[in-house]
């Protein structure tokens, strides 16, 4: 247990906003991961990476998990996205006395060393939440699910930054069969 003071969930919320209008939100046309063109791109890598930033991310990210009452043990994603993302919530987790784990997808398993898909503390056995920083298709969440229970953990829920409002959540809530969960919608960065 730490001697951390409470977070203010609604200030920090309100400053990540802020931060990710400012600093992430780019305007142009731009070809997603997905293949899909859009108008703009929400490079929130300019956010997990960011020095103060990153600290909300965490906080906001574990109270998003909390508020919908899903428990978990660990925390992380399909590489490179959602790296970042596992880590803050495994430090704000660990501010607020709590033991989260993170955890590290990769693309494909390795094919020396231990061979493995997940790497980090193991996950099998575990609830674990799959984290994005944000998603289009859903594509890349699903993979890191697909790859998290091959390794025997247990998905508890898929949650991201934010959500673009382009079908990823019924995807996911369809195919994995988990609820999807997202802090920031499209709509509250004046994106529509």
């Amino acid at each position: 247990m730490t001697d951390a003071a409470p977070v203010d969930i609604a200030a920090a919320r309100a400053r990540l906003l802020e931060l990710i209008k400012e600093l992430a939100v780019v305007r142009g046309k731009v070809i997603l991961s997905s293949g899909k063109e859009a108008d703009y791109y929400v490079d929130l890598r300019r956010i997990t990476l960011h020095h103060e930033a990153s600290q909300l991310v965490g906080q906001v990210m574990l109270d998003l998990i909390d508020s919908a009452g899903v428990e978990v043990d660990a925390a992380g994603g399909l590489t490179m996205g959602a790296d970042p993302v596992g880590t803050a919530v495994m430090h704000a987790a660990r501010e607020a006395g709590r033991a989260v784990d993170a955890f590290v997808v990769r693309k494909a398993q390795k094919s020396y060393g231990m061979g493995r898909q997940v790497e980090g503390p193991g996950v099998e056995g575990r609830k674990v939440v799959v984290l994005e920083d944000t998603s289009t298709t859903g594509g890349s969440a699903l993979a890191a699910v697909e790859g998290v229970r091959t390794a025997g953990g247990e998905v508890a829920a898929v949650a991201v930054i934010v959500d673009r409002a382009t079908g990823a959540k019924e995807r996911i809530e369809a195919e994995a069969g988990v609820p999807y969960l997202f802090a920031f919608g499209k709509d509250e960065l004046g994106l529509d």
